[in-house]
């Protein structure tokens, strides 16, 4: 028996190209999901440098990710500093941060609040994590 699986058009998904960041020392596999997701993924490995690019270019970015544990930093620790970062530059931008010390997974009801992911981190735990992070884009379609 033949199994055929018909993929949505790339229009079609909640993130068509969107524009995301991803802080991560290990970007591969989460990039590699985000893209399946529709995104166009630019990585970075260190914090000032993501925050130094949304400072410079903030409506340009569409989401922001973060892998706390990969880089190098408590988890905590960069979480508040990127969060103060980001609330700054006076725009909303949506957040994902993903983490082994989060006891359970967030979909918060506050559009400033990140979504918050625990490690290790699932296909299907990204993509409810992205569209409720991008519910806007939601909204108007």
């Amino acid at each position: 028996m033949q199994l055929i699986h018909a993929f949505p058009h790339p229009g079609l998904l909640v993130g068509s190209g969107v524009r995301v960041l991803l802080l991560s020392g290990q970007p591969e596999p989460i990039a590699r999901r985000l893209e399946a997701l529709g995104a166009r993924v630019e990585t970075r490995d260190e914090l000032y440098t993501a925050l130094s690019d949304i400072l410079e270019d903030p409506q340009g970015l569409g989401l922001f990710v973060v892998d706390c544990d990969t880089i190098g930093m408590e988890g905590a620790q960069t979480v508040r500093r990127a969060l103060h970062v980001i609330s700054e530059t006076r725009r909303a931008i949506p957040m994902i941060l993903i983490s082994r010390d989060f006891p359970r997974q967030s979909f918060p009801e506050d559009r400033f609040d990140p979504v918050q992911l625990r490690a290790p981190l699932s296909a299907v735990s990204l993509k409810v994590g992205y569209e409720h992070a991008l519910r806007d884009r939601v909204d108007l379609q």
